[in-house]
């Protein structure tokens, strides 16, 4: 089910109205929302449910030994178990594809001819989410920050919460997982909250990010045909498209939970106005950046082994940062250039005593993030490669205008976008508390026209970007 259908309009209300119905029975209200969880991810693929139910299983019990477990030896091999059993559905669902075709790659390049490894299986959306997110869970048990539950069904809910169960944000335990097992009272400011941030979400997808990619579609479809300004135009639109699309999913899975008296950690904080790299990991996929950070980058010794140390993390990180967006080498591109600017801001920083490039750091932050998207989006490196040759050819002619009313209209809706960004950012307002600071009458007169632009704009709605990770 997408957040962006007609189905979830009336999913979300139905679910809203049976739960604050029950009247604060925690034990009914868990049940509720894992049933409608898993009739969420069902609407997709019902097979695939079975992944899910595996994985709550493994960690469920792996949890609970890891705490029960006297011997470090013992408490390692369950927390081996359930590593190899989440990461092993990732290597077999996501990764062994890319991998044997690799592998047939590099056996071509000597002569020797390999018979087709590939597997004919489908991707399971949402998969690498809450791998990550159930992963969270047994590692902060190993390492003693968090206690194992016993209420499997506060688990299984935990792990499958549907506001956050395809794209995100990616929960931890430590946050969600005490707010399913606490007693929660419906608030109307969280209500508020709620529905002004779903609405701007839907509004940031289907206004902004849909008309968007029209034009971004258009030219890297075919992106040897066009000239240097037409491909770099193409990737600032997919810069902002990429942006409003994912922030705008996880502006409905946080309010969606709000709703449903739930508080979920912000998940982006306008990444574009960050004057570095590091910074801008700071506000881009927080739950994401911050997981790595924790179980990735720190595991790994972080900063704590010298120089060159934090440089081979700070790399290793970012490359499978990339790899986990998706198997292809461009995301490990991606995550290399990312990896190297990290590095190098690493340097700069300690050499200079400074945390930021001031405003020029804006720009350079948003070239280099630029520079990175089009291996994001690109086909294969081999395409990516040939559209920054071009744009770095600076053909800059007239650009393709294909047509000039799409490209007219997403660029006024990109402009209101903006606008209303940098409208909060100056605020210095959370996007999360906007909607409960408003009166009423303020908060129904911006969901009334937010609500027609989207119905307006409706017919163009695409699904998630992130679907595909």
């Amino acid at each position: 089910m997408l957040f962006n259908s007609i189905e979830y309009l009336i999913f979300l209300p139905l679910v809203f109205i049976i739960y604050w119905a029950l009247n604060g029975d925690l034990k009914k209200q868990n049940i509720l929302l894992l049933l409608s969880s898993y009739v969420f991810y069902a609407w997709w693929d019902w097979r695939f449910l079975s992944l899910i139910v595996y994985s709550s299983l493994i960690d469920y019990i792996a949890g609970q030994r890891i705490e029960q477990a006297k011997n470090q030896k013992v408490r390692k091999r369950w927390l081996l178990l359930s590593l190899i059993s989440n990461l092993g559905l990732l290597a077999i669902f996501k990764y062994y594809n890319f991998f044997a075709d690799s592998f047939a790659g590099a056996m071509s390049t000597l002569g020797w001819q390999v018979d087709d490894l590939t597997l004919n299986i489908i991707l399971p959306v949402g998969i690498s989410f809450y791998t990550f997110q159930t992963l969270s869970y047994t590692l902060d048990i190993y390492r003693k920050d968090f206690k194992a539950t016993k209420d499997w069904v506060s688990f299984f809910t935990y792990v499958s919460f549907f506001p956050q169960l395809v794209a995100g944000p990616i929960e931890r335990a430590s946050n969600l997982l005490p707010q399913v097992e606490s007693k929660r009272s419906f608030s109307q400011k969280w209500f508020n909250d709620g529905v002004f941030q779903i609405s701007i979400g839907l509004f940031r997808k289907i206004v902004i990010a849909d008309n968007l990619a029209i034009y971004v579609d258009s030219v890297y479809a075919n992106p040897e045909i066009h000239n240097s300004s037409t491909l770099l135009l193409a990737t600032v639109f997919y810069a902002f498209q990429i942006y409003f699309d994912f922030s705008g999913y996880s502006d409905i899975a946080i309010g969606s939970a709000k709703l449903l008296g739930f508080k979920f950690n912000q998940n982006f904080n306008f990444p574009y106005f960050s004057k570095s790299i590091t910074e801008f990991w700071r506000r881009w996929h927080i739950s994401l950046s911050s997981w790595l950070k924790d179980y990735l980058y720190i595991s790994l010794g972080g900063n704590r082994k010298g120089i060159k140390i934090t440089y081979r993390n700070l790399m290793l990180t970012m490359l499978l940062g990339g790899l986990w967006h998706g198997s292809s080498w461009n995301f490990v591109i991606w995550g290399a250039i990312h990896g190297i600017a990290l590095s190098s801001e690493k340097y700069i920083f300690s050499w200079k005593k400074i945390n930021s490039f001031g405003f020029l750091g804006t720009i350079y932050t948003f070239l280099i993030v630029l520079l990175s998207w089009v291996f994001f989006r690109a086909q294969d490196f081999g395409t990516a490669t040939a559209i920054i040759k071009e744009i770095f050819s600076f053909n800059f002619i007239a650009p393709y205008v294909g047509n000039l009313n799409t490209l007219v209209t997403g660029l006024m809706m990109l402009i209101l976008g903006l606008l209303f960004d940098v409208y909060v950012f100056r605020k210095k307002t959370p996007l999360e508390e906007v909607g409960g600071n408003m009166s009423f009458y303020k908060l129904g007169v911006s969901v009334s026209i937010i609500i027609i632009l989207t119905i307006l704009f409706y017919s163009t709605s695409n699904n998630f970007i992130y679907f595909q990770f």
